[in-house]
């Protein structure tokens, strides 16, 4: 298992080689790697904020919450927080277990958990100034079904 919230770049397929190789005792790896995405048109950069110690230990109780419901082989979070440029990796899940439902459904789970409940706090800057991005009624929705 494995958290890592960081301010460098990550290279998601490297990430995943590294995670699934050697693993003969799993019949599915499943990744998802969110980028980010100018939905306004004129997004400069999205700027993520933590509290460093709270958002690992968050991350970290959840991730093994879902290794423990779905009995997964191995799970890791990469998060990255600072000054983001639109198309970067901001994070990526990945998970392995020994069915495929498991390990979509786990990564699934972190999704939701990432999307709505993960301490970080994200501004949009734009040409014309900045916006804290604000919780969606629909991630919370979500994340309510598990």
């Amino acid at each position: 298992m494995g958290v890592r919230v960081q301010a460098e770049p990550f290279d998601a397929g490297s990430e995943l080689s590294g995670f699934a190789q050697g693993r003969t005792d799993v019949g599915a790896v499943v990744s998802f790697t969110g980028v980010v995405r100018d939905t306004v048109g004129d997004l400069r950069e999205m700027q993520i904020e933590h509290y460093p110690g709270m958002t690992q230990s968050a991350i970290e109780t959840i991730v093994a919450e879902a290794v423990r419901r779905w009995d997964l082989a191995d799970a890791l979070v990469i998060h990255r927080y600072g000054p983001l440029k639109p198309g970067a990796p901001i994070m990526m899940v990945a998970t392995a277990a020994a069915h495929r439902a498991a390990a979509f459904a786990a990564a699934d789970f972190l999704m939701d958990y990432l999307k709505s409940r993960a301490p970080f706090w994200k501004k949009e800057v734009t040409d014309t100034g900045a916006d804290w991005v604000a919780a969606k009624d629909a991630d919370e929705d979500a994340l309510n079904r598990w």
